[in-house]
């Protein structure tokens, strides 16, 4: 696990910070007419903090040095949206030049309000094809609108831990592939004690450990907007399925408030006392950075790894997952742009580079190359996350000119409905559609 990885909640939160940043720095481009073969430094802003990722970033940096010697790279470490924001509006020559975020659900942002530069025109240039690059869902997440703003700097694939030990007490020869199979295998595993659970099979509550509305639809195949870019979500029958879906798991395995009382008694996400990690859940949705925390706590079970069930009628399509990540970008500020591109290029499409990167800090590689690369080192368990990655029908949540608002309604709505508080579904999406719609006119 890498210290950058937030809760969910937190990340959406982070929008109204990233939001401020790229209002900060509206406007065009500086143009890049910088000569990258002369002697220069740029400033690389980036959020990692845990000392093995500073690690992989400074040697990741230092290859590149290597391979530049006439570009240094001033490396700023632990950088939050509110230190970028600042520094993007004081500008000057320790402003960065290059920036990695967490946060894709404000490339939308990023790009309309050219905080960022288009990359297309450097990727051009190079004769990078994008299409043939990156994975289809993390190159969908990096460009809004027809401008690609950002590239992708490694991902985050989502899938589902079971514990094997459970699964053989209880006779399952294997995981669930789809959501039907997911709540027949949680009921399976679910022991109940008093009035609450000795093992629950599975926490589906939407406040349960990444158990978001947008992390569950990547088991459908959502379309969030439309070609107008109206909210989609009362017209695509997909998310009145899951949340139906959701909302009958919840039901079937005690009710909310029975849930919810068990799931306080959780340990901290990042702890070694997540409830996966003690069995007190059997199944769990999470990223790929969830293994290498769980087997360092020494689990007293075996620790299996699956894609996340899809959809009933989308049984097909099992392997899929949802994807998202880091990104980087050049700031438009920067007036030696030719020379970020030059490192940005580096980070995120040389193959060993991405692949070294990849190696240091356990996530998911961001090229097709990388994927496939015989120098990936990784648990064979970790297979299911890289394969999850490069599955074309694997999900993301797209762009928006409001960031990542219209997540927020989705899941409020989600809240709303699992306390039995919204009953009727097809209303309260039509509702949310309004509200998203409403939200995203008003930023434009």
């Amino acid at each position: 696990m890498s210290g950058n990885r937030r809760k969910t909640a937190a990340a959406l939160a982070a929008t109204a910070a990233i939001s401020l940043l790229a209002s900060a720095c509206t406007g065009q481009s500086n143009g890049a007419s910088d000569d990258p073969s002369k002697e220069t430094t740029i400033n690389f802003w980036h959020g990692w903090n845990s000392p093995n990722e500073v690690a992989g970033i400074r040697a990741t940096v230092d290859a590149f040095e290597k391979a530049h010697p006439n570009i240094h790279v001033k490396v700023i470490d632990n950088m939050t949206d509110d230190k970028i924001n600042q520094a993007l509006r004081a500008g000057g020559s320790k402003a960065p030049d290059v920036i990695s975020s967490f946060t894709t659900n404000n490339v939308g942002k990023f790009c309309s309000s050219k905080a960022f530069v288009d990359l297309d025109p450097f990727l051009k240039k190079d004769g990078i094809d994008p299409d043939k690059t990156f994975p289809k869902a993390m190159n969908e997440y990096t460009q809004f609108d027809g401008v690609r703003c950002t590239v992708p700097l490694l991902g985050d694939a989502y899938g589902l831990y079971y514990n094997k030990d459970a699964f053989e007490k209880a006779g399952i020869k294997r995981p669930p592939q789809t959501w039907s199979e997911l709540a027949a295998t949680a009921k399976r595993l679910t022991k109940t004690k008093g009035d609450s659970y000795e093992q629950l099979g599975f926490m589906p509550n939407y406040h349960g450990y990444e158990s978001t509305t947008e992390h569950y639809l990547g088991g459908w195949d959502p379309k969030y907007f439309d070609a107008d870019g109206k909210s989609n979500i009362a017209e695509d029958p997909a998310f009145a399925d899951m949340l139906k879906t959701q909302k009958k798991l919840v039901d079937d395995l005690g009710g909310y408030e029975k849930l919810e009382k068990y799931r306080t008694s959780f340990g901290d996400e990042w702890g070694a006392k997540h409830p996966f990690h003690t069995g007190q859940v059997a199944m769990q949705l999470d990223g790929e950075w969830r293994l290498g925390m769980a087997e360092e706590t020494k689990p007293k079970f075996e620790i299996g790894v699956a894609p996340m069930p899809v959809a009933d009628d989308e049984a097909d399509t099992y392997g899929k997952g949802y994807l998202t990540g880091t990104i980087a970008g050049i700031a438009a500020t920067s007036k030696k742009q030719n020379a970020a591109w030059e490192l940005v290029k580096f980070m995120t499409t040389d193959t060993d580079a991405v692949v070294n990167f990849a190696n240091s800090i356990h996530n998911v590689p961001s090229t097709l190359a990388a994927l496939k690369s015989p120098k990936l080192k990784y648990d064979p368990r970790f297979k299911t996350f890289l394969d999850i990655a490069a599955n074309p029908k694997s999900t993301t949540t797209p762009p928006s000119v409001n960031g990542g608002a219209y997540l927020v309604s989705l899941q409020n709505l989600g809240f709303d409905i699992e306390k039995g508080k919204q009953k009727d579904i097809e209303a309260g999406l039509k509702n949310t559609a309004e509200e998203i719609d409403a939200a995203i006119a008003q930023a434009k």
